[in-house]
């Protein structure tokens, strides 16, 4: 199981080939203040025991560091932090169904009596697919209260190798960051 959850979540944003991205955020904060994140101290309460996934833990954190430097943010120890990141993960099966209508025709049958009707072959395909969802959360650090919530989801496919999975989880975190900060409203 842990596996096949493996395997799903590699390809959570490795997978994505269209992004639907998402953003909500207190509009109340001065996100001008914030200057120093950290990442939320794992315990036993949030899951330090219960690591699905190093690869996948280690990608999203490396993208989202990468990204939060890029914006002119400085990574420090959790206790001199403005800013504390958290971040989910998850997939949801769906299934597409699709039924094409195809054929018609006539029969007439000669005899004592006639015959004549149409019949229409129809064909139905049921395709199932995983949907990969990537939430990143960031949290005041002195209030402990939400401040910003971003979302990336999108169809997973399999990528081969390492190098292609990194390349689509950086693309999924730069789209969940492309608002953050939110741009104050005029």
């Amino acid at each position: 199981m842990k596996k096949l959850i493996f395997a799903a979540l590699v390809l959570l944003m490795g997978g994505c080939s269209a992004l639907d991205t998402g953003w909500d955020y207190n509009p109340e904060v001065n996100f001008s203040q914030y200057k120093h994140y950290a990442w939320v101290p794992a315990t036993k309460e949030n899951g330090a025991e219960y690591q699905l996934n190093g690869l996948l833990d280690q990608r999203v954190r490396e993208a989202v560091d990468t990204e939060m430097a890029r914006k002119g943010y400085v990574k420090v120890a959790a206790k001199d932090a403005d800013v504390l990141v958290n971040y989910l993960t998850k997939t949801d099966k769906r299934f597409k169904v699709d039924s094409i209508n195809s054929g018609m025709g006539y029969s007439p049958f000669w005899g004592p009596r006639w015959y004549f009707g149409g019949s229409i072959q129809s064909n139905t395909q049921v395709k199932e697919y995983e949907v990969g969802t990537l939430i990143l959360d960031l949290v005041d650090a002195k209030t402990n209260k939400l401040i910003w919530r971003g979302a990336a989801n999108g169809v997973i496919r399999d990528y081969k190798t390492p190098q292609q999975r990194i390349a689509k989880m950086n693309e999924a975190v730069t789209g969940v960051l492309a608002n953050f900060p939110p741009k104050p409203e005029k």
